[in-house]
């Protein structure tokens, strides 16, 4: 599985939904592999001490003579976890790939030479549907939307649906929206379960059961470059919840009964 997680509009829990995902597969003891495409680098910095970062996704992507294997590092705190992290240079690649002939297949390219080294790719897209966005969607067997119970993050949604069918069209044809998660959400206010209605009508069996629950834990565990799933279990479930349900999504059921016992091993009963 190579799966982007995308959304035109920041700050709809893409990023969170990013790392606290990979670090739920990892942690169930496949091999996982996090790529961090925002120029951002939250996803990174969520891992790995920014000061041992030399190489990242700009020169992987970028430059002909660099691979992903070069610029992998290990997570420093989940177990079969790794992270091809982003530095701020990212900002200038996409003008620099404009014109190139093979411009969206540049990250394709570099994962395929991966071989099957990882069990699963999780690919943290940029807040925009750019070149990057292109390169994620063309590179990945599925995506994933992220989106908040704000207006806004659902304008959003529909431009982040027209890109990924337009790369399905022209690029990937094997290309599958796996689901659309509501994140950032208090199911207490009418506006959220306004808002998970209107996905339900818009998207139907797309839209994930599980709800990623608001909370301040969040920012605290990026802070402390912690997964949701060590610093608070009890809200790590969600990602766990979510994890459960893209891999029955993807037929995976033999991966259940890992995912079952590391749940009620850190979220008790």
């Amino acid at each position: 599985m190579i799966v982007a997680i995308a959304n035109q509009k920041g700050g709809v829990g893409k990023t969170t939904t990013a790392v606290n995902l990979a670090a739920a597969l990892a942690m169930r003891g496949r091999k996982t592999l996090l790529i961090d495409l925002d120029p951002q680098a939250n996803s990174s910095i969520s891992f790995l001490d920014p000061r041992v970062i030399t190489r990242s996704t700009y020169d992987a992507i970028g430059d002909a003579d660099c691979q992903l294997a070069d610029v992998i590092q290990p997570a420093t705190s989940v177990e079969n976890l790794f992270v091809a992290p982003a530095r701020i240079g990212l900002a200038k690649l996409e003008s620099r790939l404009v014109g190139e002939l093979d411009a969206h297949f540049k990250l394709k390219d570099k994962i395929d030479r991966l071989g099957r080294e990882y069990a699963h790719v999780v690919i943290d897209c940029p807040p925009a549907l750019g070149l990057l966005t292109v390169n994620a969607l063309v590179a990945s067997t599925h995506a994933i939307l992220s989106t908040e119970a704000q207006y806004f993050s659902l304008q959003g949604m529909e431009q982040a649906v027209q890109v990924l069918n337009l790369a399905k069209d022209s690029l990937n044809p094997g290309l599958e929206l796996l689901g659309v998660c509501l994140n950032i959400v208090n199911m207490r206010t009418r506006h959220a379960r306004q808002t998970l209605d209107a996905l339900q009508t818009r998207f139907g069996d797309k839209l994930f059961r599980t709800v990623i629950r608001q909370s301040i834990a969040y920012a605290e565990s990026a802070e402390r470059a912690i997964p949701i799933l060590d610093y608070r279990p009890d809200r790590g479930s969600d990602y766990l919840s979510l994890a459960g349900e893209i891999l029955r999504r993807l037929g995976k059921q033999e991966l259940l009964e890992p995912l079952d016992e590391l749940s009620a091993e850190v979220v008790p009963a």
